[in-house]
């Protein structure tokens, strides 16, 4: 039987518990799901490339099937490095489906074997963004209860 890989690309900046829960929730549908950290430096993300990929790795050590990457290159060209055939996705309100619909059709006309996938964050993590936690942090607050751990450290002591 075939194996199927799902790449889920993002800036990640940083990883939040929103996007755990979905890599958890994507490795009961795929065999491995491969989360791909994009470089991104037009985002001007808090942290670096490296930073993050170490964050994510170690935010999802504890599950089974999914590994981390970080990529500089065209998505479709991640994927078919990785040897995947799912793009995964995360669609947390309406606002989202127009911009993931377009990429979606673009991704289609480069690599028209890969299938996108979106899948919506569980109830209680629906509300989390990593710019709405970032804001939190920048401003003193909690951020505990929506990244994990070592990502609420990597946080506090960037804000200083």
């Amino acid at each position: 039987m075939k194996s199927i890989t799902a790449i889920y690309p993002g800036t990640f900046d940083p990883i939040t518990n929103g996007h755990a829960d979905l890599v958890r929730r994507a490795t009961r549908l795929f065999d491995y799901v491969i989360v791909a950290i994009a470089a991104n430096p037009q985002k001007q993300p808090l942290f670096a490339l490296d930073e993050r990929v170490r964050l994510a790795s170690e935010a999802l050590s504890d599950v089974p099937g999914a590994r981390v990457v970080g990529f500089d290159n065209l998505l479709v060209d991640c994927v078919r490095q990785h040897g995947a055939s799912v793009i995964l996705r995360g669609l947390r309100a309406v606002s989202d489906f127009e911009y993931e619909f377009q990429l979606a059709g673009m991704n289609r006309r480069l690599a028209p074997e890969v299938e996108t996938v979106f899948m919506t964050p569980s109830e209680q993590e629906m509300f989390i963004s990593a710019s709405l936690v970032k804001e939190i942090a920048l401003l003193g607050g909690d951020v505990g209860d929506f990244v994990d751990a070592r990502v609420a450290a990597a946080l506090k002591l960037r804000m200083r």
